[in-house]
């Protein structure tokens, strides 16, 4: 599988508590941060959940 990189680039400030949960999960704890992970089908429907707080690299 290809590596992807995710990045915050959004504040988590008033999102619901499910997407904070998610961003969480990614790994995403801070603005800029920038984390890498496989492109597997769950960690692209969690991409999807909080797609207007991360910017994707493929």
């Amino acid at each position: 599988m290809a590596t992807i990189k995710i990045k915050q680039v959004r504040s988590r400030i008033k999102c619901p508590n499910n997407q904070k949960r998610t961003l969480d999960a990614l790994g995403l704890r801070r603005m800029n941060r920038v984390v890498e992970h496989e492109s597997t089908p769950s960690i692209l429907g969690m991409i999807e959940k909080v797609k207007h707080l991360v910017s994707v690299e493929y």
